[in-house]
């Protein structure tokens, strides 16, 4: 038994060497990636959303606005006058752009039919699908809710005006009665008295002849 190993040990010892290097070859081998399954698909590539609106759209939008706004806040500083030669100025706007500066001037005015006139002016802004109209829309929409406010706190604040005004007159015509009486008593108490009237019975009778 010995000298049999001992027959086998020098071929058992040339073989180590290339046993254990097929073996760490065979170890350090990099295992081929499996197919991923579907939930795995799901997880890395997920399912993509709506897609952003364009960029070139989003600058389009604010190019168009923002002059608007700036418009708006020099308008707030606008005397009287020169208010009223800016909507003279714009006279019938027609490009959309025009139809929102003009319904900006009329509603600084705070009269009733002018901001009616800049609501019209709006709708006419967002019936126009033109190219340059679209960007101005939402601005066009933000402005007619805010008129919408501004026209019912107008409409209320002239029926206010117009209670106060009927009060007013009511008051009025009452003090004129009450004017109109106090004179009658003083009329009647400056009229002197009245002397008595003298009876017939107390009459004495001449003497007789």
């Amino acid at each position: 038994m010995l000298s049999s190993l001992e027959a086998f040990g020098p071929v058992f010892c040339r073989t180590l060497p290339w046993a254990l290097a097929l073996s760490l070859a065979a170890g350090c081998t990099v295992p081929a990636p499996s197919p991923a399954g579907p939930g795995m698909a799901t997880a890395t590539n997920p399912a993509p959303g709506a897609p952003p609106p364009p960029a070139n759209a989003a600058s389009s939008e604010a190019d168009a606005v923002t002059p608007l706004l700036a418009y708006a806040d020099r308008l707030r500083g606008l005397p009287g006058p020169e208010l009223a030669q800016e909507i003279t100025r714009l006279g019938n706007a027609v490009s959309a752009g025009d139809q929102l500066r003009l319904a900006l001037s009329l509603s600084q005015t705070r009269q009733l039919p002018d901001l009616v006139r800049a609501q019209e002016l709006l709708q006419r802004a967002l019936a126009n699908n033109s190219e340059e109209a679209r960007p101005l829309h939402a601005l066009a929409r933000l402005l007619a809710a805010r008129f919408s406010e501004q026209r019912r706190a107008e409409d209320q604040l002239d029926r206010q005006n117009q209670q106060l005004r009927d009060l007013q007159r009511r008051l009025e015509q009452t003090q004129d009665k009450l004017d109109a009486l106090k004179e009658i008593e003083r009329s009647l108490s400056s009229r002197p008295p009245a002397a008595p009237a003298s009876s017939p019975r107390g009459r004495t009778r001449p003497p007789g002849p």
